[in-house]
């Protein structure tokens, strides 16, 4: 059980400072991701960023996810989902764009007019405060696929072990430092796991000094 994320960060740094690597940049997921990642970057002294996958909601019913996007456009699909609904990825573009236009707002208000770091050639970290079914998170490691990173690395307080096995098959290492059977919810795993407000995140990648 972690304390809070701040404790659960805490605790990855630890166990990625003893793998020996020298990583260039730690990449979190808002929001409460970032609150990990912060303790990760100021731990193994990095400096810290953000990337925000977010869930393409189905037309009809907007909590099942029929894909994932990132701010570079990076899209993956539930294909099998896609089929039993009948859509394709042309039927869906438009929630696509309005997924992106919220991802940039999102961005605009994390990190205000501050460029994205060039990713080509670093050895990248990817945080988030722990994955249930991993769909968002693989849309963020395409992404940085794409962006030519010399090694990724998933980094996570906790996730089910299905999912771990899925996910190390995406990654050059991924550690998580707890994955156990019965997983209902990320939260089970903290004794405070509260929400955290977008100026929180503001706040800690000033701190942290976003790379520019």
């Amino acid at each position: 059980m972690f304390k809070n994320r701040i404790d659960a960060g805490q605790r990855l740094a630890q166990e990625l400072a003893g793998k020996g690597t020298k990583y260039d940049l730690v990449l979190a997921i808002p929001r409460g991701g970032v609150v990990v990642g912060a303790q990760v970057a100021a731990g193994l002294n990095l400096p810290l960023d953000i990337i925000i996958p977010r869930k393409i909601g189905a037309p009809q019913n907007p909590e099942v996810a029929i894909g994932a996007v990132t701010q570079d456009g990076t899209v993956i699909y539930n294909q099998n989902l896609l089929t039993r609904l009948r859509l394709t990825p042309e039927d869906v573009a438009p929630l696509v764009e309005e997924v992106i236009s919220e991802i940039n707002r999102r961005m605009m208000t994390y990190r205000g007019t501050v460029k994205p770091p060039d990713l080509a050639g670093k050895k990248v970290i990817l945080v988030d405060d722990g994955i249930a079914t991993g769909f968002t998170v693989i849309a963020a490691l395409k992404s940085l696929k794409n962006s030519h990173c010399s090694k990724i690395t998933l980094a996570v307080p906790v996730a089910p072990p299905d999912t771990v096995e899925r996910l190390q098959q995406e990654v050059d290492e991924l550690v998580c430092l707890r994955s156990e059977e019965p997983f209902y919810a990320v939260g089970q795993f903290y004794q405070n796991f509260c929400q955290i407000a977008d100026d929180e995140v503001i706040s800690l990648l000033k701190g942290q000094r976003c790379c520019k």
